[in-house]
């Protein structure tokens, strides 16, 4: 492996200039598909295999006049204090409001609030229902400007007036959060690099490793279905690990100029070494997110799928477009130890090396000789932070997880008021009688068993369909919708469906929103230790096989479990607990979105394999050459604990700008990513490991004897490189990186490959 990088480094650095071309052609390529690709349109959200995803299937198959899929308003009216909505005035306004929303742009049909009996006991709050012939993501502007227009109308004549529903379902806003994230990490490469060149090379080709992800999610969106969010979550991702992926080879090219090596065989033997470690890291990080396909979540995994796209590009970038810019910076990169003039003038590499030893070699000391204090004080602490974790509760956005400032969350308090808490959360019983000998009776047994039930605010008559063998009941719960009792309710209609079937030989199944995020939940939940032991154990495999130890593979997974709880655990603090909701904008305490933790949990574990990969790559190739194991601790930390800190840092930084979005999920993603990457880097990585390592001594690097054998040797360290290039390579490069002409051997053994 390390021989093929070294060679492709090298040729990427002689070729640039079709390197540089390629990935020109592949971002114009995908800009293109973007700009011409039809809008998104309506993105379906399914869950096979659970009871409310059949029976919002059969309710296509026997009400095909429902136009489930179109989009939806509520029109919510407030009478003003002292006023009633039945009044002749508020009641003539809200006729108006009617007859002008009938009369809009692609409406299907509008309910009447006094003849659809939609006004509250107390007669101060109604609401018109308007049902529209197409999905809300794709209704016209001109359609939600009359919905806007109309409401501004009614609140003109002295109503309270607000809009719920999804037809003005708005793009999610990300803030200047991310754009913070971006300066942070420059700021932090040009500390690192002390170049100014250097530092934006890691941006530069993150930039365009995301713009060609993104700008193909956006080419495909409508043909696949894809959300806003997956973009979003692709561009989170894909900053990321493409800085952090770019920075790692730079780092590395840095080194080697300060080690004497010519540019062009630097940049080789950076791609040859480093280079490994990204093509490692990046596999973990795309086994865990592929592998969220396990759960069966059609948008789970066009997320994950999309999301690791994006990842394998910038591993592609890392690989080839890096030596290619170094070869057009030339000397502007400065051997490590340097800095440009611009920020103080250069320093002697022998300056640097004779100066105290930096922070990352004083720490490594430190742990080694107190690795048990620190790994007692790091296990305990995560642990502490893990707690809350325990009382983590599922569920998925609505209207109740916006901001106060919009109309839809006013809407849905509004109803919430005059309603009760239960009517935004309706469930929706389908009776599918086809077998039965008398359907009627099915039905009016289904009713009244339902009414006997606890928690049951209003029950709604059958509606039967045309054929007369399937009905639906409207269910309004006593509750709120994400509570407990509602579950339970859900779970009541359930179990006396079974006892109904015995009797009618009708099925009873619950669907609607809240069904469906008891149901998601649940899903999640059985899918988490498969999904887990899926991706540990391949990650565990393939670093068996890089670091060619068992422990080591051991300590990074159990590490990675440490990290995740401890985030998981900060997340329910902050968003379910409300401990410093302030500090990142939580207006209100609510259950964890649904799909949060399992991709949460495949991000964090690829991220927390990269910096494992990225420090202990370097501590394994001290001691392959013959350190001893605690020594190589020091050494490994002395060449890579700056790097890593840095990276770490960038990465926090740019999910920490996504903090800042008005979408619950991607706010907390970005929360529990950021925090989580502070954990694994800083308390797990740069503490746990190098305790761990040196109590473990020369164990920690111990590997059967038969399975030594049978195992590939992908030579992450660079071991087959200690005396390849210096004598074959080192003429063909000059100093400036202008060498010539690519060598035709090198060409064949990379076609061979």
């Amino acid at each position: 492996m390390a021989t093929f990088l070294y060679r492709l480094g090298r040729l990427a650095f002689r070729r640039r200039h079709f390197v540089a071309l390629i990935w020109v052609a592949l971002l114009a390529l995908a800009g293109f598909g973007a700009a011409s690709a039809p809008s998104a349109g309506n993105t379906s959200f399914t869950v096979p295999g659970t009871e409310a995803q059949k029976a919002f299937d059969l309710l296509e198959q026997r009400f095909p006049g429902m136009s489930a899929a179109g989009g939806t308003a509520r029109v919510v009216f407030k009478a003003p204090a002292g006023e009633k909505m039945t009044d002749a005035a508020n009641k003539n306004t809200v006729q108006k409001t009617v007859d002008a929303l009938a009369d809009g742009p692609e409406v299907a049909s509008v309910a009447d609030p006094y003849q659809a009996d939609a006004v509250s006991k107390d007669g101060t709050i109604a609401y018109a229902s308007v049902k529209y012939k197409v999905p809300g993501m794709e209704l016209e502007d001109g359609t939600r400007e009359v919905l806007e227009e109309t409401a501004q109308d009614a609140r003109d004549a002295g109503l309270t007036v607000e809009v719920g529903g999804d037809a003005l379902l708005a793009q999610p806003e990300t803030g200047t959060g991310e754009i913070i994230g971006i300066a942070v990490a420059a700021v932090v490469l040009v500390i690192t690099f002390g170049s100014l060149v250097a530092a934006g090379l890691p941006l530069l080709t993150a930039l365009i490793g995301v713009g060609i992800g993104v700008s193909a999610i956006t080419a495909l969106a409508s043909t696949l279905e894809l959300g806003s969010t997956t973009s979003t979550l692709a561009t989170m991702i894909g900053l990321a690990v493409g800085i952090d992926y770019a920075l790692f080879v730079v780092s590395r090219y840095r080194a080697e100029l300060a080690a004497g090596r010519e540019r062009e065989e630097a940049a080789g033997r950076a791609v040859g070494t480093a280079g490994s470690a990204v093509v490692f890291a990046g596999l973990t990080v795309v086994i865990a997110l592929v592998g969220l396909s396990v759960v069966n979540m059609p948008m789970l995994t066009k997320m994950g799928v999309a999301a690791a796209g994006t990842v394998a590009i910038a591993v592609l970038i890392a690989l080839t477009m890096i030596p290619a810019l170094l070869g057009y910076a030339g000397r502007r990169v400065k051997p490590a130890g340097e800095k440009s003039k611009f920020l103080g003038g250069a320093r002697a590499a022998r300056k640097a090396a004779s100066a105290k030893a930096n922070m990352g070699t004083r720490w490594a000391r430190f742990v080694v000789r107190r690795p048990i204090a620190v790994l007692l004080l790091g296990v305990v602490g995560l642990g502490a932070v893990a707690v809350p974790a325990v009382s983590m509760e599922l569920g998925i956005g609505d209207d109740s997880s916006l901001p106060t400032s919009t109309t839809q969350r006013r809407a849905y308090d509004l109803l919430s008021e005059g309603f009760g808490p239960g009517f935004n959360g309706p469930l929706v019983v389908v009776v599918d009688a086809k077998a039965s000998d008398d359907p009627d009776a099915a039905f009016t047994e289904v009713t009244d068993q339902i009414k006997g039930l606890k928690n049951v605010a209003t029950v709604m008559p059958a509606a039967p369909n045309k054929a007369g063998d399937t009905a639906t009941i409207t269910v309004i719960p006593d509750a709120e919708p994400s509570s407990v009792t509602t579950e339970e309710l859900v779970h009541g209609i359930r179990d006396a469906g079974t006892e109904i079937k015995a009797d009618t030989d009708a099925d009873v199944l619950v669907t609607g929103t809240t069904a469906m995020n008891i149901d998601v939940a649940q899903k999640l939940n059985d899918a988490l230790i498969p999904y887990l032991a899926l991706v540990v154990g391949l990650a565990f495999l393939l670093l068996i096989v890089v670091f060619r130890s068992i422990l080591v593979p051991l300590k990074a997974a159990l590490g990675f479990l440490l990290s995740v709880m401890a985030a998981l655990g900060a997340v329910v603090a902050v968003f379910q607990w409300g401990w410093m909701a302030d500090l990142v904008g939580v207006e209100e305490t609510r259950p964890i979105v649904a799909i949060m933790p399992i991709f949460m949990i495949g991000v964090v574990f690829g991220l927390a394999m990269d910096y494992e990969v990225f420090l202990v790559t370097r501590i394994r190739e001290a001691y392959i050459h013959g350190e001893k194991a605690s020594q190589a601790v020091v050494t490994g930390f002395n060449h890579s604990a700056r790097v890593v800190t840095a990276a770490a840092v960038i990465m926090i930084a740019v999910f920490g700008g996504f903090i800042g979005s008005s979408e619950a999920m991607v706010k907390m993603i970005g929360f529990g990513l950021a925090i989580a990457v502070l954990f694994d880097a800083f308390i797990v990585r740069m503490a746990i490991v190098p305790a761990v390592l040196a109590l473990l001594g020369r164990k920690a690097w111990w590997l059967p004897k038969w399975l030594d054998r049978v195992l590939p040797n992908v030579d992450v360290e660079g071991e087959g490189l200690r005396t390849q290039g210096d004598s074959a390579h080192s003429s063909g490069s000059s100093g400036s990186g202008d060498s010539k002409g690519a060598d035709p051997d090198e060409e064949r053994e990379l076609v061979k490959f």
